[in-house]
């Protein structure tokens, strides 16, 4: 496996599975970071007031929860700020940061934006404040006049990961000033702060915010779930029982991205995202359990909106035929939640998709991209149509004028058409190895998980086996919908697999198949045995 994914060498195979912690790169090799450790360290110790303004989504508020909690038991004075999604949009404003500076804040830290705001860290500037940026988005031409920027993408930035989402990099910043303060003496007369016990909160947003799973972020998130599963913290627990999970239930990164990263995001996209930062620094199970029963509510609440929009969506996109490239819009749509139906479509139809909502004219919209296609250099050339756009290869967010849209479609589908070939939108099924029935023991099954934790960059493995025979029969779903396709295979009794939702291929079964599927250890009344999950078939050729 380690050889399919281009690890063959030992030294590279070494370094991807090392997970220790202490195999953290040094923080003071990204740029900007001695500034903003050696301002923060001032400000600790003379108990001037430190701002932390964080973005409304899962990474900005776990960003926001983390920094907070280690300042605070440095013994800093500490404030935070979560914009509201609709009321004061995305990123610093200047609204917010002048009554930053009217609240007698010295140091402002903006996470998981502001590196695209050098208007309104100017204007922080100009009011006497000292700003750190602290972010992981594409990086402008022109950076914010800050006191210090915080993002691996910077020219020149020697850390080794680059793709750390906002709350590794905050994390990052944890680590540098708590190793300042401790060279400065500051932890002789109270007790140093438990990094290790923050890292839930990184091992949350870094998988609901979709950053490759290698490197730094692959020890981060490893350690992390761990702490998630072990649920110390009130406010994680109290998330875990309203997502249905037992209290020490073991997480995993499919159990953050599909059930406790979607409940922090709804308060963000429907209302308030403080919501979930209260959850998060709850100190007790009392506190936390109406926040996360409020966010479970909020969560039903967007996927019937989120629903609603997909349809309509959909058939907008089926409108546009070949278009290699969508750009969709509604004026009832929700600006909270197009950023998930954009991620539906692109699943649905596998092209890059701008889905925005419309106000008064004005509209606000997020994009998801396909791997052979980077967003924000896409954007660039649309950049006459917008008003702001920002975001990464992945994912973007853009402001567009209602009026602009139609010539904004045709821009976007024309790059799309001069950089995507018929073939980059057909989705690929990927194999790491071919394998033999017989191959499939539990001990193999089970080894597969040194390579975890698994995600984007780093996805669960994929198998496939040749030219088998398969029985098949169908399974109604019980949620409605399509069923489910499950085969026996004769060559290899007790070995089963299933297809969620493939029941319509079931007639492909008749002769020999191959299949690609994941393979896992199942437990059912005391019994373990190997299990299949089918990803894809073809008749044998």
């Amino acid at each position: 496996m380690l050889v399919a994914r281009g690890l063959g060498e030992p030294e590279a195979a070494a370094q991807f599975l090392a997970d220790t912690l202490s195999a953290l790169p040094d923080p003071f090799l990204m740029r900007g970071m001695r500034p903003a450790v050696d301002r923060l360290v001032r400000a600790v110790r003379a108990r001037e007031l430190v701002t932390l303004y964080g973005d409304y989504d899962v990474d900005g508020v776990c960003s926001t929860a983390l920094t907070s909690l280690f300042l605070e038991e440095c013994g800093a004075r500490v404030a935070t700020c979560i914009p509201h999604r609709i009321r004061d949009g995305y990123g610093l404003n200047r609204a917010a940061a002048e009554r930053i500076a009217q609240d007698g804040t010295a140091v402002l830290v903006t996470l998981d934006c502001g590196i695209t705001a050098a208007a309104e860290v100017g204007r922080a500037k100009d009011l006497g404040l000292d700003v750190v940026v602290v972010d992981h988005h594409s990086v402008p031409a022109l950076l914010p006049p800050a006191l210090a920027v915080l993002n691996p993408h910077q020219d020149g930035c020697g850390y080794p990961t680059r793709h750390l989402c906002a709350a590794g990099v905050a994390f990052t910043l944890c680590m540098a000033l708590r190793k300042a303060l401790r060279e400065a003496g500051h932890f002789e007369r109270r007790p140093e702060p438990n990094l290790k016990a923050l890292l839930d909160l990184v091992a949350l947003a870094t998988v609901a915010d979709v950053v490759p799973l290698t490197g730094v972020n692959r020890v981060l998130v490893k350690h992390g779930l761990v702490a998630l599963s072990r649920a110390g913290r009130p406010g994680i627990r109290a998330l875990k029982e309203a997502a249905g999970l037992l209290p020490e239930q073991p997480v995993t990164s499919g159990l953050v991205g599909f059930r406790l990263g979607p409940r922090i995001n709804a308060a963000g996209r429907l209302d308030d995202a403080a919501l979930g930062l209260r959850l998060l620094r709850a100190t007790t199970l009392e506190e936390a359990r109406p926040l996360a029963h409020a966010l479970d509510v909020a969560n039903q609440e967007r996927q019937l909106i989120e629903q609603r929009i997909l349809t309509s969506a959909m058939v907008q996109a089926e409108a546009q035929g070949a278009a290699r490239g969508l750009v969709l819009w509604g004026e009832d749509w929700h600006p909270g939640v197009v950023g998930i139906v954009a991620a539906r479509v692109v699943e649905r139809l596998h092209r890059p998709t701008v889905v925005v909502a419309l106000d008064a004219g004005q509209g606000k919209g997020s994009a998801r991209s396909i791997e052979k296609f980077h967003l924000v250099e896409a954007l660039d050339s649309c950049a006459e149509h917008l008003l702001r756009y920002g975001g990464h290869r992945a994912a973007a967010g853009v402001t567009v004028e209602g009026l602009r849209l139609p010539a904004f479609r045709e821009a976007f589908g024309r790059v799309a058409a001069q950089l995507l070939t018929a073939e980059d939108l057909e989705p690929r099924c990927r194999v790491d190895a071919l394998v033999e029935p017989s191959e499939l023991t539990e001990r193999a099954v089970e080894g597969l998980a040194v390579l975890g934790p698994f995600g984007q960059g780093n996805p669960e493995p994929v198998l496939a086996a040749r030219g088998l025979r398969a029985r098949s029969r169908v399974l109604q779903s019980k949620r409605g919908g399509a069923g489910h396709l499950k085969l026996s295979l004769p060559e290899a009794p007790g070995l089963d697999a299933i297809g969620f939702g493939m029941a319509e291929r079931a007639g492909e079964t008749d002769g020999r198949v191959d299949l690609a599927f994941q393979a896992t250890v199942d437990e059912y009344r005391g019994q373990r045995r190997v299990a299949l999950k089918l990803k894809d078939l073809r008749v044998a050729s």
